[in-house]
């Protein structure tokens, strides 16, 4: 249990250096230089200030100087990358299969810095609507370089990442025809750069997978929204939140969904 702990608490530090990067990014700002400031009155933050989750509770949400409202963004970030470690601790390895050198070790620090880089997909379009081109192309350049090296490992066949390849690039075409096709109001640039990364890191299939339940996701949230009158019919969500949860979703229970729904159709 003691573990258990320490895994989120230390997430929930990565996750404050994560607040850092979405703030600085969408600011011009380094983040790696200065302390941390108020973003009302701009007064530079004490230590017991940042304290993951404890200093926004004690402070209730407000700005120890001005009283200003400290975004929800800030304790949501850093629970969730808490809960990250956690679930990579206790639950996460079961997933890592490869065995040996040096994939015992590569293969679930991978995972973990893809799941802190979707988090980061998911915040910044869901409180800025925007996904930065430095992301997606992490994202690309880390999938790419991972499924390359299985390859050349010979855990991974070549008729696969070649299948993974080819979904890249119908996913980016279909996203790219939707941006069009709704004039650059339905979907955005930055969900067409985001395809070819998830490609990589799904595979042809959980790639299909993923982009169904992103669709189906979505809709659910855009007719709870539109019933509870927090949107206006017409009125665009960012969908970057809906991919990554549909490759979560895809990467747990994307094959079973799959084999399930060809058994349903008796093939």
């Amino acid at each position: 249990m003691g573990l258990v702990l320490l895994a989120f608490l230390f997430g929930t530090a990565i996750g404050s250096f994560l607040n850092v990067i979405i703030y600085r990014t969408m600011t011009g700002e380094s983040p790696w230089k200065g302390r941390s400031k108020c973003d009302h009155c701009q007064k530079q933050l004490s230590w017991y200030h940042n304290i993951p989750l404890l200093s926004y509770i004690a402070l209730r949400g407000k700005c120890a100087f001005c009283g200003g409202k400290i975004s929800l963004q800030y304790p949501v970030v850093e629970f969730l990358t808490g809960s990250l470690f956690v679930w990579w601790w206790m639950l996460g390895r079961s997933f890592f299969l490869l065995a040996g050198q040096p994939w015992f070790v590569v293969q679930p620090l991978f995972w973990l810095i893809i799941g802190i880089l979707l988090l980061l997909v998911f915040m910044f379009d869901l409180y800025y609507g925007v996904i930065p081109d430095w992301l997606n192309l992490s994202l690309f350049v880390a999938g790419l370089a991972y499924r390359l090296a299985l390859v050349s490992s010979g855990n991974m066949r070549v008729a696969d990442f070649n299948s993974s390849v080819i979904a890249g690039v119908v996913l980016t075409g279909f996203f790219a025809g939707l941006y069009l096709m709704t004039k650059r109001k339905g979907f955005g640039l930055g969900d067409v750069k985001l395809a070819p990364g998830l490609a990589l890191l799904l595979g042809a299939v959980e790639t299909l997978v993923a982009a169904f339940m992103a669709f189906v996701i979505g809709a659910a949230v855009a007719v709870v929204m539109l019933v509870m009158k927090r949107v206006r019919f017409g009125q665009t969500l960012p969908f970057g939140p809906f991919l990554v949860l549909g490759t979560v979703f895809s990467l747990i229970w994307g094959d079973l969904l799959w084999h399930w729904y060809w058994s349903m159709l008796g093939l």
